[in-house]
């Protein structure tokens, strides 16, 4: 069987790095390619890396079909599934991966609904299949094994940060939390950061951070909108969504105080002990 790759099946998943890469060679070569690579028909979905090093270098690989797949959709949430189950995948990663998985699912139940809705002049509404639920913010995050707080943040990098600042992201040199403050800023300020490197993007977290902290104490002066009637809330779940955010920030800051304060306790002990 001739074996096809499709360019956007093989990028779909973040590249493996050069010493990655280098392992998986050095163990093909020693032990043989031991797992078959998956096939959907003819074309690869699980296994190009092990497929391209294979053919270099002439070691024999089985290969298996997954007869399960019905569509490219179908294959990509099964990529999904299948590299959030790794542990070489990194919290940004796997954040990135259910995010995909979400838009997925998304554009899946609104065909579902569409043809729900085409067939409703058939078939009598109580029969009507309903579109499948959508899997919360919190199943989304336990399935990448984040935090809910984390996937926000991932989400936040994934739409506004420059490609600079998310490279700087996947090589380690700014953490999701920091990256997450800087995606609020300008894409000008995050690339000319990026390029400077680790200080200069944890000094502008720092900014971004110390902003926010502001302009939440001059919304905190200003007059509360607590007279403000129910009815007026337009969008009950983008609010319950601003006040989860909200939460989240709060916790954060608590838990920041609270590593703070018994970093003090610890060092002010050690002093005394030391006198």
């Amino acid at each position: 069987m001739t074996i096809q790759i499709n360019e956007e099946l093989r990028t779909y998943i973040d590249p493996l790095s050069a010493d990655e890469y280098a392992a998986l060679e050095r163990s093909l070569l020693a032990e043989g390619c031991r797992d078959a690579l998956v096939l959907w028909n003819d074309v690869l979905v699980d296994g190009h890396n092990r497929y391209e090093l294979c053919r270099n270098h002439g070691i024999e690989f089985k290969t298996i079909q997954n007869t399960r797949f019905t569509s490219f959709d179908d294959v990509r949430l099964w990529m999904i599934e299948n590299h959030l189950g790794r542990r070489s995948v990194s919290d940004f990663q796997r954040g990135v991966l259910a995010l995909r998985k979400k838009e997925i699912l998304q554009a899946r139940q609104a065909e579902q609904a569409q043809a729900a809705l085409q067939a409703s002049a058939d078939v009598p509404a109580p029969q009507a299949a309903e579109p499948a639920p959508l899997p919360t913010r919190q199943a989304l995050a336990r399935a990448a094994r984040v935090s809910s707080n984390t996937l926000g943040q991932i989400e936040k990098i994934h739409k506004d940060a420059a490609p600079e600042l998310v490279r700087a992201v996947k090589a380690g040199d700014i953490s999701i939390n920091a990256a997450a403050a800087v995606a609020t800023l300008p894409a000008d300020q995050q690339v000319a950061a990026a390029a400077q490197g680790r200080k200069a993007l944890r000094e502008l977290a720092r900014q971004a951070r110390e902003a926010k902290a502001a302009s939440r104490d001059s919304d905190a002066d200003a007059p509360p909108a607590a007279d403000e009637p129910v009815d007026a809330i337009d969008d009950y779940p983008a609010e319950v969504a601003r006040l989860r955010r909200l939460l989240a920030a709060l916790t954060e800051e608590r838990d920041a105080l609270k590593k703070k304060v018994m970093h003090l306790t610890v060092a002010l002990s050690e002093a005394r002990n030391n006198a």
